[in-house]
């Protein structure tokens, strides 16, 4: 996905009373921007999604227009306020959880594969020893994509019946790194959920906590961030929240909830995060602030320049795609899409994000956004 400098265009090549009744737009105490919500149902439509939801930020000011229904198969229609799912979109909050946990002495970027888990898995590669969270964030460990589809239904499985999570992740982890890295680390891209994944369970091994409990602790409550979880949002017997769609076996969507839908939640730090627009605006804030070098509580200037510059010869960051003046990343987990883009220097971001995932750029959308008046 080729990167230009202009927000112009952005992404160009590639988006009280008892007896009153209540409805959720009633509830939402963000208004929905309404030139953003009809970009909202015009993309929505294209994708014959049944929502979509569009956020614009500049200088300070928010603004969402969201669109659509939160399941194909009810009439309630989806909010500025509801939740979202974000996929990869998370891999850049495991970077910051590890750039906060860095600077509190508890890790370092450059502690090892063996240093972290050496002792509680007894057949790492000798290729693997070596690795550093810089190698796993930035997809440069030479670790496979994903672990095999057997695995997958099996932590799927494992995720449901409650086998605590940084045993999964280590079980998760030893399957991976007991094989040779597919390449020597440090010397390709080669992008990787299952990078992710390793980086999570060193990190539960070196603090004794789950990732989820990490990331919200010490990355989101420092932002104010409270409206989040894991996993598909809301609940399963009612449409309290939008719902991932995938095609139907005949044809059409079908909505999805619970274990079903989203990934299994050991892949966590890889992305299996849901948030609210509004939330998910404070945390790209942070990265747009400290993009441009505003000062702040949350992380150094070191970190900052750690997170968003790459360490080896790629366009890709800890978490984040590089361009030549914005940070980038798309997330799906088949049922959702969602793409980011913020351009530091201009105060910026765009995002859109919908209820079934759709195999197209989302430059075209994040370019309309960017242009919104």
């Amino acid at each position: 996905m080729p990167f230009v400098s202009s927000r112009k265009t952005l992404f160009a090549s590639c988006l009280t009373g008892a007896a009153l009744i209540f409805t959720p737009a009633a509830l939402s105490q963000t208004p929905n921007d309404p030139v953003l919500a009809e970009l909202a149902e015009t993309a929505r439509q294209e994708a014959d999604a049944p929502a979509a939801a569009m956020m614009r930020m500049h200088e300070g000011e928010v603004r969402i227009g969201v669109a659509g229904l939160r399941d194909i198969d009810d009439s309630v229609e989806v909010t500025p306020d509801d939740l979202w799912h974000i996929g990869s979109n998370t891999k850049s909050m495991t970077a910051t959880l590890v750039a906060r946990l860095a600077e509190q002495g508890v890790i370092s970027w450059d502690d090892t594969v063996e240093q972290h888990l050496g002792e509680a898995i007894d057949n790492i590669d000798p290729g693997f020893t070596g690795v550093t969270f810089r190698h796993l964030l930035s997809h440069y460990s030479g670790a496979k994509a994903n672990i095999g589809m057997f695995h997958m239904m099996r932590f799927l499985i494992e995720g449901s019946d409650g086998r605590p999570m940084p045993e999964q992740r280590l079980d998760y982890a030893g399957h991976i790194l007991s094989q040779a890295p597919q390449s020597e680390p440090g010397t390709s891209f080669l992008y990787s959920n299952a990078g992710y994944v390793i980086a999570g369970a060193m990190l539960e091994q070196a603090t004794g906590e789950a990732w989820e409990t990490l990331i919200a602790r010490d990355v989101f409550e420092p932002l104010g961030i409270d409206d989040f979880g894991f996993g598909a949002p809301g609940s399963t017997d009612i449409v309290d929240q939008p719902r991932g769609h995938r095609g139907g076996l005949f044809g059409g969507l079908t909505s999805q909830t619970g274990a079903e839908g989203d990934n299994p939640p050991v892949l966590g730090p890889a992305g299996t995060l849901h948030i609210s627009l509004p939330d998910y605006a404070l945390y790209l804030q942070a990265h747009i602030d400290g993009g441009r070098g505003v000062e702040s509580d949350f992380l150094t200037a070191e970190s900052w320049d750690i997170l968003l510059t790459q360490p080896f010869d790629t366009t890709y960051a800890m978490g984040w795609g590089l361009g030549s003046d914005e940070l980038q990343h798309s997330g799906s987990n088949t049922m959702w899409i969602m793409h980011t883009a913020v351009v530091p220097q201009q105060d910026f971001g765009a995002i859109v994000v919908m209820n079934r995932a759709v195999d197209r750029s989302g430059g075209q959308l994040l370019r309309a956004i960017s242009e919104a008046d």
